[in-house]
């Protein structure tokens, strides 16, 4: 349209520049030529945090927080987490489309075939002490997965590049299954190709030489959905720390060791666990009331409410309240259930909550999972994790792809001293 155009008129020089509009947006490397002088170097964008600034153009994930929307590819959550698999979704994200049959086939064959480790990655795993975090664990592992694949560094080459994708899908869940062996004192169990991809994960971590033993159907299909569920989410912290790092074209492994790096902090990946220690400190339904009357006078806070996207109800949130049911009908009912169903109802019509667009995440009820499929509360950023990694590989691909991007170089805001000589140590 001829109209897509942003006028701004400098005060300072009472100048007027035409800045053109693109989907929405205006590009920050305009705005240069806005001087007060001839060796100004022009005006930049301030953005701590990046509040409202798009790095990237991206055809995977659609996020509208206001409405309460996620869509992957185009495909609303909700479908994809009542109708398709963990395996079928990174298939969409990595290859932009939903599988046919005999190419889901191929793809979960060529993932199946790299669930094992290679021995040398066993060994870096068996290094760490028995309380070692599984985090740590995770990013040193794929670390070091670098250093068994250096072929890996020829990112251009899509043969290669694809090969690397289907060895980190692969291992991850046998990475975390093994962190988890070597933390309780067992033998390793070695994957078994004739399970699924979360069947799979869940026998390598439970099976003690039992004859009869089965994976629970009911759980490997709530962890799937789960998988599905965390798969991607646009340009969080993680995502973004896989795309900058993968921007000076190092081999996907270092970037995404260093996703999921980020993924280990608190603020990122350690929201559910949050959510249950809180739910611990409650400790009975009868006293979610006085609970919720200190979170209002800001005595508390109410984990796993509200988001930095969302100002509705999490659509994950809404699929995962359900898997929590189908989950606890299966395992020993978890009293801390209770306890969150009741916060859930109050807050949700509360005027204090309402008023703040303060819903419930997928952190909400994602811990309880976790918790009832047995998993120390360590685990839970790992859990996050492995799902994630095929998110975290579509936007690597995509950033690679993408002829605009360079390597990341923020602008800074220079606010120290004007420059001044050096003094001698005697003089200071």
């Amino acid at each position: 349209m001829a109209n897509e155009t942003l006028t701004i008129t400098d005060n300072r020089t009472g100048q007027t520049y035409e800045v053109p509009i693109t989907h929405g947006t205006v590009r920050a490397t305009d705005l240069r030529k806005i001087k007060a002088s001839d060796d100004d170097f022009g005006i930049m964008s301030y953005d701590p945090a990046y509040m409202n600034t798009a790095g990237c153009r991206s055809t995977i994930t659609y996020i509208d927080g206001d409405k309460g929307i996620l869509e992957y590819r185009g495909y609303p959550i909700e479908q994809l987490a009542e109708h398709s698999t963990y395996l079928e979704v990174a298939y969409l994200l990595l290859y932009g489309e939903l599988p046919s049959q005999e190419r889901l086939a191929w793809w979960e064959n060529r993932i199946k075939r790299h669930l094992f480790l290679h021995n040398s990655l066993i060994s870096v795993i068996q290094a760490f002490r028995y309380d070692a975090h599984p985090m740590g664990i995770l990013v040193s592992a794929v670390a070091a997965m670098s250093t068994l694949y250096p072929e890996a560094k020829q990112i251009h080459d899509p043969a290669v590049r694809e090969k690397q994708i289907w060895r980190i899908i692969g291992q991850i869940p046998t990475i975390a299954a093994f962190a988890y062996r070597q933390r309780i004192g067992r033998p390793f169990n070695q994957p078994d190709n004739s399970l699924s991809y979360t069947a799979n994960m869940l026998y390598m971590m439970d099976y003690m030489n039992q004859r009869d033993y089965q994976v629970n159907p009911v759980l490997a299909k709530a962890l799937d959905v789960l998988f599905i569920l965390h798969a991607d989410h646009e340009q969080n912290c993680s995502t973004a720390t896989m795309r900058g790092v993968g921007s000076s074209h190092t081999d996907p492994y270092c970037a995404l060791s260093a996703a999921a790096a980020a993924l280990y902090g608190p603020l990122h990946g350690g929201a559910n666990e949050a959510v249950l220690r809180m739910l611990q400190q409650i400790g009975k339904k009868e006293h979610v009331p006085g609970f919720i009357e200190k979170v209002k006078k800001g005595e508390g806070r109410l984990m796993g409410f509200g988001h930095r996207v969302y100002k509705n109800y999490d659509p994950r949130a809404k699929i995962i309240r359900k898997v929590a049911y189908d989950v606890f009908e299966a395992t020993e009912t978890n009293p801390l259930l209770e306890i969150a169903v009741e916060l859930e109802q109050i807050a949700l019509k509360d005027e204090y909550f309402i008023a703040r667009k303060l819903y419930p995440n997928v952190d909400f009820y994602s811990g309880l999972i976790y918790q009832a499929l047995r998993f120390p509360i360590e685990y839970f950023p790992f859990l996050f994790a492995i799902p994630r990694a095929s998110g975290w590989l579509a936007q690597w691909q995509e950033m690679l792809n993408d002829d605009e991007q360079k390597i990341m170089r923020p602008r800074q805001i220079y606010l120290g001293p004007e420059r001044r000589d050096y003094v001698p140590m005697d003089q200071r």
